[in-house]
């Protein structure tokens, strides 16, 4: 992982250097993986992040404010309980490995002075952080581990901490450019030199790997038999002392398209020069959280995200299967004249009918050319109860049709606000989002009410916000509430409203003065951003309409972001992400 021994040493000497004497002030827990702590110095105050997820771990500070729940989790409450107030004595690497040790001295309940220390260990799927007494003894961990998950270590309150099984590997410090060039010397030729390094040196990822190779032949894929060990050993030696130095900077690697981060390193990472943009950060801190950030919040958004993608897919397939059995229904329906016209034809016929007979056949006055119709009869019944028994098929079959006509309509109804609010999770981008569409499926009866008092106490969320090119301010709703918030209640009725047409996506209105007019320029813009925010984001030549908010009703009791509307326009346009990112305005 790009998280790797190198990267935990310069984040180590980074946090003594600007936390060593510091006062704990506060430890929130806003995931279940995850702590923050707000650290009081004399330079200031810092916040320290700590994560033990599965895919980002770090630690790192961080200027990012993060949601924390109403109730503090149980871990939570204990690092408050034992590190309330407590001095930070010393922050170290644990043998060049991605574990980072915290020595906090504390006051016991008694007033006694004592000292505590957290371990956090950096490590994918097997991440943690504990909290440990003097002695070793754990008093707590964000993740337990117990026999069951791993036969070799295990971490539980009232056990004695050991540390993570030690890899037997050369350290960086202690490099010896002669021992290394022989033990060079002595590999097969066809042995590839980043995967020696892996296996040889402490820390060493992959990502640092490739970039030594780079930096001794131009190349991340060379072998034994390209290089000098001679030279190879000076370079190694001048790479290690340059990074251990701290004296490069950190970069993150950017891609040149999207300018999303590709990877980051406490090295300069030359091997992209040519492949991304590479930014170089002072802080290995900042160049952490740059590149962890998104792929955090997407992370994170799936797992929040899951459960709530899948109830709808699953609502969606039920209505998919009410519409496929009523659709059947009012297919078979449609025969239901037939029963009505043997029900006359039997009762016009009585007197020619006799008891205990299978068929019947009699002259249709219902047809043009007065065919002879052959009619199937029960036994069991007489005459007038055959033609009573087809009377009742008439009359079953055309409430059957009225009822699954009604079912079908309120089916694909459904189908279609539910595919409204699928495309609004898809969407959705924090945990904010997701807490209000799970609010408004509540609300709908999808799920349990739960807790709802307590989430209606949380902060609601803001329509986004865009300028156009002409100055002209754009909204737009993250979910069917908002839109029904924004267009029905915040827009006025001289805005322009737009969306796309009949694809599910976000109400978009245009704030237009009091005019009631916009110029073409902003109207393209702001239905570029409508197609962009709406289920056809990855289409093109995507239909929007789009109208005055004075033509646009609510129909009662309609479904959440539901509206209709009479007289409107309609303009072909292309989803364009750098239009996004342009016009946007930060929150």
């Amino acid at each position: 992982m790009a998280f790797d021994g190198f990267v935990t040493f310069g984040i180590a000497r980074e946090l003594n250097k600007k936390l060593k004497g510091g006062k704990i002030d506060k430890v929130y827990q806003p995931e279940k993986d995850e702590i923050v702590i707000s650290v009081r110095t004399r330079e200031g105050l810092f916040r320290l992040l700590i994560s033990a997820a599965t895919s980002n771990p770090r630690i790192h500070l961080t200027n990012i404010s993060r949601e924390n729940p109403l109730t503090a989790p149980l871990f939570c409450m204990i690092m408050r309980k034992h590190l309330g107030g407590g001095k930070i004595k010393a922050i170290y690497q644990i043998d060049f490995d991605r574990v980072i040790k915290i020595d906090i001295e504390c006051y016991t309940e008694l007033g006694d002075l004592t000292e505590k220390s957290i371990m956090v260990e950096i490590m994918g799927k097997h991440s943690n952080i504990t909290l440990i007494q003097n002695d070793n003894k754990i008093i707590d961990s964000i993740k337990h581990i117990e026999f069951t998950t791993s036969a070799v270590r295990q971490v539980l309150p009232g056990l004695i901490y050991e540390l993570p099984p030690k890899q037997e590997k050369a350290l960086p410090t202690g490099f010896s450019a002669k021992d290394f060039a022989y033990k060079i010397s002595s590999l097969p030729v066809d042995t590839p030199l980043d995967k020696f390094l892996v296996g040889e040196f402490m820390g060493m990822s992959p990502l640092l790997a490739r970039e030594l190779v780079y930096r001794a032949t131009g190349n991340t894929k060379a072998f034994v038999s390209e290089i000098n060990p001679e030279t190879f050993a000076t370079e190694t030696k001048r790479f290690f002392d340059e990074i251990l130095s701290l004296s490069s900077g950190s970069t993150v690697v950017f891609d040149l398209a999207t300018e999303k981060p590709l990877a980051f390193s406490i090295a300069t990472l030359t091997q992209y020069i040519s492949l991304g943009k590479i930014k170089k950060y002072e802080s290995i801190s900042e160049a952490v959280e740059t590149f962890f950030i998104s792929r955090d919040i997407q992370d994170r958004l799936s797992q929040k995200s899951a459960s709530t993608i899948r109830l709808i897919n699953n609502n969606i397939d039920r209505c998919e299967k009410k519409i496929a059995l009523h659709t059947e229904s009012i297919e078979k329906s449609k025969d239901r004249d037939k029963y009505k016209m043997y029900g006359d034809l039997l009762t016009a016929n009585l007197y020619r009918i006799e008891n205990n007979t299978k068929f019947v056949t009699v002259q249709n006055y219902f047809s043009e050319s007065l065919e002879d119709i052959k009619i199937s009869l029960s036994e069991e019944l007489t005459p007038s109860q055959n033609a009573q028994r087809y009377y009742k098929l008439y009359t079953k079959a055309k409430a059957a049709e009225e009822h699954s006509t009604k079912q079908l309509e309120d089916a694909k109804k459904e189908k279609a606000y539910l595919e409204t609010v699928l495309d609004s999770v898809t969407r959705a981008r924090t945990p904010l989002d997701i807490a209000e569409i799970r609010e408004e499926l509540a609300e709908q009866g999808y799920i349990s009410l739960g807790n709802m008092k307590k989430k209606k106490q949380q902060k609601k969320s803001k329509p986004m916000r865009f300028l156009s090119s002409d100055g002209f301010e754009i909204l737009i709703g993250r979910n069917n509430k908002q839109n029904d918030e924004l267009t029905i209640k915040t827009a006025y009725s001289t805005d322009m409203w737009l969306h796309t047409k009949n694809i599910p996506g976000s109400h978009v209105v245009v704030r237009t003065n009091g005019t009631g007019e916009i110029p073409d320029n902003t109207l393209l813009e702001a239905a570029s951003l409508a197609a962009y925010f709406s289920k056809a984001q990855k289409s093109t030549g995507v239909a929007v309409d789009y109208t005055l908010i004075k033509n646009i009703r609510k129909p009662n009791g309609s479904s959440p972001g539901f509206v209709i509307f009479d007289t409107n326009y309609t303009v072909f346009v292309d989803p364009d992400e750098k239009l996004v990112e342009k016009l946007r305005i930060e929150e």
